[in-house]
């Protein structure tokens, strides 16, 4: 459904769609005292999907992890997970929330442009709205960070605004030709496929791209 057909759901959006847009990623920690559109307290559908389907396997690390849902979820099917974020606010949260669940995870402050600094590689990396708030020099910086931390093999799984979304509040969409692009050297593209991306703006998700990338 358009927009228009559901003016009560995006009342107030386009006072609130800056929160969404881009950010330095210092910046984020301030976000944090608020309610930030992309935090729904549970993991999204698509990451859901895939986990269901055993598709998010060995160690994994959340990277933009936020308040932690999606490597708590992987913790949640007895997986090693760690999470980073540059906030330090939204990892307080994080820890909190495994602490309450019984859940063991690891939660970093840090930044996903150095993964180098974690000295370490993982299986499976999920990405839920971290690589569309990216200008171009820190989009092909965060690839390189991420080529350390994945073996030949691993998988990336990314959830991004896509330019089917309408509007131009939030971040950056992001072309099916912008991720091939982008990962182009020492990866393989296996599939992008529309999908949802909710957020607390708004009971109508953001049309996204799942994209699933593996380290050639």
């Amino acid at each position: 459904m358009s927009e228009a057909e559901h003016p009560h759901d995006l009342a107030g959006l386009a006072d609130r769609a800056d929160v969404l847009g881009p950010h330095r990623i210092e910046d984020f920690n301030a976000l944090y005292a608020g309610t930030v559109p992309w935090d729904i307290g549970r993991p999204q559908p698509a990451f859901l999907e895939l986990a269901g389907t055993g598709r998010i396997r060995g160690r994994v690390l959340d990277a933009g992890c936020g308040t932690g849902e999606h490597a708590l979820m992987a913790a949640g099917i007895g997986l090693e997970a760690t999470g980073i974020d540059a906030a330090p606010a939204a990892i307080a949260v994080a820890e909190r929330k495994a602490r309450e669940r019984g859940l063991t995870v690891r939660f970093v402050v840090g930044n996903a442009l150095d993964l180098d600094a974690l000295g370490e590689q993982f299986d499976t990396v999920l990405d839920c709205g971290l690589f569309h708030v990216f200008d171009d020099d820190d989009r092909a910086r965060f690839v390189r960070s991420l080529a350390g931390a994945v073996p030949s093999g691993g998988r990336y799984y990314m959830l991004c605004f896509s330019d089917r979304q309408p509007g131009d509040w939030g971040p950056r969409r992001v072309t099916q030709a912008e991720i091939h692009s982008s990962f182009a050297e020492g990866w393989r593209v296996e599939s992008i496929e529309p999908a949802p991306l909710e957020i607390t703006i708004s009971t109508d998700p953001v049309q996204a791209w799942l994209s699933v990338i593996a380290r050639a």
